[in-house]
């Protein structure tokens, strides 16, 4: 079989809240399975690049399963995400919750389909960050439905803090995380129970957690500290709604790539994609000091997983699910203050070299009320700079950045 002459199933669309779409991607990728049974050949049969957006994903998961069946693997995967804002994606599609996703019972349902028949111990783990509309006893409900509902377990993070040791011991209320508290809190319930690793993702649908054998591989077989899903890998499958940001966009990931430069110059330009692995040793660092429990507690946990081992990276497919979206509820320059200003946290606080200029701007400058003004804008040094130029002092240096942001921010009259 080639591109040419794909599957029967594969119609070039697929809808992650769609019942129906989820199971024919079941069936082509059981269907790639069955007919190309190693990466050879079904790499031969179904390029990387260019097949349309269900084939590729059925390909991901085709790849996750003949990767797990390599390993003959019995440890412990948990799986980990938090919950604030979730209770209407947590529950199906409908004409009453159009932005449904039966995210809980889809979740279930795609680790069944990976780890059926393997020698797997796994978990799921549901963290609720203090949500005030109460995901957890939405995510209880569905989980309830499914008939391994027993590998499930729900937490508030609220019944955690405020702690006196511990992961937590710096958190000093519910209110003062932003996902970060209610991930370290899964996380460490992991481990407590014994994990070998622990992938972390997010509440919704964007990713189809079928493909975590393409995690599992690198942790494995070759030993890395912690191996993430880059969705900037040239053989990545990515539907994203970029169009959310402003073209102000490319001044906040400039002052993000210079003070993250121990992460981006390795090749982890990808830091907040939510499909990452972590193995023992790096959430045993990482939770012994948690920098930060604001968005940017990734950046934190690759510093201290950089001083474990190396870090892998992985392609994987991803279809952004935007409409209930943090960055959307809670404000797109909520989000990038908490990352920015966590991102200076976390470098200090692991000693990873960075640009203590721009970490310094950050400091003075990174409100939410000056980063709403800023995502309108863009300098003149930034307007044509491409990708591998931003976080390049050649490119704007921090000071030619603080005169651009004091006169942006600098009062009318």
């Amino acid at each position: 079989m080639s591109v040419h002459s794909s599957p029967r199933a594969a119609t070039g669309s697929f809808d992650i809240a769609s019942v129906e779409d989820h199971a024919r991607i079941r069936r082509l990728a059981d269907e790639l399975l069955a007919s190309h049974p190693d990466l050879e050949l079904l790499d031969a049969a179904v390029p990387a690049r260019g097949s349309p957006i269900d084939l590729a994903l059925a390909r991901m998961l085709a790849r996750s399963k003949i990767e797990l069946r390599s390993l003959s693997w019995s440890g412990k995967v948990a799986v980990v995400f938090a919950m604030w804002g979730e209770q209407r994606r947590l529950l199906p599609k409908t004409s009453d919750n159009p932005t449904g996703e039966d995210a809980m019972v889809t979740k279930l349902d795609q680790l069944d389909w990976l780890f059926e028949g393997s020698d797997v111990d796994w978990s799921l783990i549901a963290v609720d960050d203090g949500d005030p509309d109460d995901s957890a006893t939405v995510a209880e409900t569905q989980a309830a439905r499914h008939r391994h509902r027993d590998r499930v377990t729900v937490l508030r993070l609220a019944d955690a803090v405020p702690a006196d040791n511990g992961p937590l011991r710096n958190l000093g209320h519910v209110d003062d995380s932003r996902k970060g508290g209610a991930v370290v809190l899964g996380s460490h319930h992991a481990i407590s129970q014994g994990a070998d690793a622990v992938v972390i993702t997010d509440a919704d649908n964007s990713v189809h957690l079928g493909q975590i054998g393409l995690l599992l591989g690198p942790f494995v077989r070759e030993g890395a500290a912690a191996v993430i899903g880059d969705r900037k890998h040239e053989h990545s499958a990515l539907i994203k709604a970029e169009a959310r940001w402003g073209p102000g966009i490319v001044v906040l990931r400039h002052m993000q790539r210079m003070v993250g430069r121990a992460l981006f110059d390795q090749g982890l330009r990808d830091t907040q994609a939510a499909f990452k692995l972590y193995g023992r040793p790096a959430l045993e660092a990482i939770l012994a000091a948690p920098s930060t429990y604001g968005f940017s507690f990734d950046s934190d946990w690759l510093y201290a997983a950089l001083t474990v081992g190396g870090i892998e990276r992985v392609p994987f497919a991803f279809i952004d699910s935007f409409e209930e979206s943090a960055s959307i509820t809670q404000g797109p320059m909520t989000t990038w203050e908490s990352l920015l200003s966590g991102l200076v946290a976390a470098a200090r606080s692991r000693g990873a070299d960075h640009d203590a200029e721009m970490a310094t701007l950050i400091d003075d400058f990174a409100t939410v009320e000056v980063l709403e003004s800023v995502i309108g804008q863009v300098p003149d040094a930034l307007v044509s700079a491409g990708d591998a130029e931003l976080g390049q002092r050649s490119t704007m240096t921090p000071a030619e950045l603080r005169r651009w942001l004091e006169e942006l921010t600098a009062p009318s009259g």
